[in-house]
């Protein structure tokens, strides 16, 4: 069996320069899998966004590896087989590891998985890491009946366990914690619908709380209200048994993130809610979109703060982000967004809003202490 070698990406001056061939080849990796598995590119990491992850920023220490035939002294894009990220937290989950990997389809069942996660398992070691988390995913979700469902502790969603990424991480020794329903979107959503969902959504709020819209920059008004929403983003939203803990956010980590989301080539539109008797924020949602892919969006974080839940405010912020999203983003064609499986209320908003299930991620975990 073919031998394999794994390598640091570097961080080259230029996506031109010679030595950004682990991220072209890492692109091109993400490419065919992503279109190998769900028939579309959308969720793909280019090269450019790869770079963005690798600039050196006070919060994060973030790698990307690359699985090359052992032998090759001078490796090019087209030799890489296999990609992995991984993200140590440094102002906070000091314990965590939390990865991603992907292996060509051309090359499944040849032992490059096993040599990535070697190598993401002893750089979290190194690191002190006890807590590794990764990701598998999934096209549709068996029923529960279906023989072979791996249901996680949640009590909610479900993967077969006979797919791939489940078998390999099962025999690595992670175990599934949670399950995230993948949803898309195909735009454009009628304008009727959006227009009574949130005139409804609108009246169920009431005068206490009025919508902003900004565009790649919170104003700095705002932005420490914004960081106070990502924070409780880790404390708020449902994580089953994952060894999660507090994030910290304040305004320059709310700024280091605006300038990787404008390195990495994309642009965002954030709306939020704000509390207008304590002129507070009290929920906010951002999609995400790359400039050289116009027809994708994907939805990032959406929380309504749980002592102001009740008014719909989740419908309402949502439904203003579709409505402002065409004169933005006007060729934009779909909308991913993921959600665990057990967040009911979330799920339902985006069904009204005509999110389709596509498939199911798998959350997993390994304890190394």
């Amino acid at each position: 069996m073919q031998s394999w070698t794994v390598l640091p990406a570097h961080v080259p001056e230029s996506l031109d320069s010679a030595d950004a061939w682990a991220l072209h080849g890492a692109a091109r990796v993400s490419y065919t899998q992503q279109l190998a598995t769900w028939g579309y590119s959308d969720l793909m990491y280019s090269a450019s966004s790869l770079l963005a992850e690798l600039r050196p920023e006070p919060y994060t220490d973030r790698r990307v590896l690359v699985a090359v035939p052992e032998g090759i002294r001078t490796p090019r894009a087209e030799d890489v087989v296999g990609l992995a990220k991984i993200v140590l937290p440094l102002a906070d989950n000091t314990h965590l590891a939390d990865f991603e990997l992907y292996v060509d389809p051309a090359h499944t069942d040849e032992g490059v998985g096993d040599a990535l996660l070697t190598e993401l398992e002893q750089i979290a070691a190194d690191s002190g890491r006890t807590s590794l988390l990764t990701w598998t995913e999934h096209v549709g979700e068996p029923a529960a009946d279906v023989a072979g469902v791996l249901e996680p502790p949640t009590g909610s969603g479900r993967i077969r366990s006979d797919d791939a990424g489940a078998r390999f991480a099962a025999r690595h020794g992670y175990a599934l914690e949670q399950a995230e329903r993948y949803s898309m979107l195909r735009l454009p959503v009628d304008p009727d619908l959006l227009d009574r969902l949130h005139t409804d959504a609108s009246a169920d709020a009431g005068p206490d709380y009025r919508l902003h819209t900004w565009r790649d920059r919170v104003p700095d008004e705002w932005v420490d209200h914004v960081a106070r929403l990502e924070a409780r983003m880790s404390t708020d939203a449902p994580s089953g048994d994952l060894d999660i803990e507090a994030t910290a956010w304040d305004d320059d980590r709310i700024r280091t993130w605006e300038a990787q989301v404008a390195a990495s080539n994309h642009g965002y539109v954030m709306v939020a809610a704000e509390h207008t008797p304590t002129r507070t924020l009290a929920a906010f949602t951002v999609v995400r979109f790359p400039a050289e892919h116009e027809e994708v969006v994907f939805q990032d974080d959406t929380l309504v703060l749980a002592e102001h839940r009740g008014h719909r405010l989740g419908m309402l912020i949502k439904a203003e982000q579709l409505r402002t999203l065409p004169s933005v983003r006007p060729h934009a064609a779909r909308v991913h967004t993921w959600n665990a499986e057990e967040n009911r209320f979330m799920l339902a908003i985006n069904v009204a809003l005509g999110f389709t299930p596509a498939g199911v991620g798998g959350a997993w975990q390994k304890r190394l202490a």
